[in-house]
């Protein structure tokens, strides 16, 4: 597994992690983020001057700061679902993708196939379709 796949893992664990705790990401300062990141790459032996940290770091500090868009990107895509019934695990992975999606270079079908990846790993059976599906009417607005 690259290195890039492995941060956006930490992210989005550390996404989920955040909504699990039922802190609200809006709310939560950075250096709370910081040490919820710690705690996921920690588990995983990442330390924090490892590149895996940095780019989840990254992620992490970018989704915060653009949780708005971000959300209401997916809010417009995920017909016939409200919000606050998809699962903290699936919004977690689709807010790394959607971050990626609008506000990076890296091409749609690499994140787009990282999302699907990591929901597979992560995620409920039918997460994968459903995540594909949001980030696909994403990915044709860009």
């Amino acid at each position: 597994m690259g290195m890039r796949r492995k941060g956006r893992e930490v992210a989005v664990q550390t996404l989920y992690s955040i909504e699990f705790l039922d802190n609200d990401i809006r709310l939560l300062p950075e250096d709370g983020a910081l040490k919820i990141l710690e705690s996921v790459a920690a588990d995983k032996e990442i330390l924090p001057d490892n590149q895996i940290f940095e780019f989840a770091s990254d992620i992490v500090r970018n989704v915060i700061l653009h949780i708005d868009p971000i959300d209401e990107k997916i809010k417009a895509h995920s017909t016939n679902w409200s919000f606050e019934r998809i699962a903290k695990l699936d919004v977690s992975v689709m807010r790394v993708a959607v971050y990626e999606l609008i506000y990076t270079e890296t091409a749609p079908p690499i994140i787009m196939n990282e999302a699907i990846e990591i929901a597979k790993k992560y995620c409920s059976e039918s997460s994968g379709k459903f995540i594909n599906g949001v980030l696909n009417a994403i990915a044709k607005e860009k």
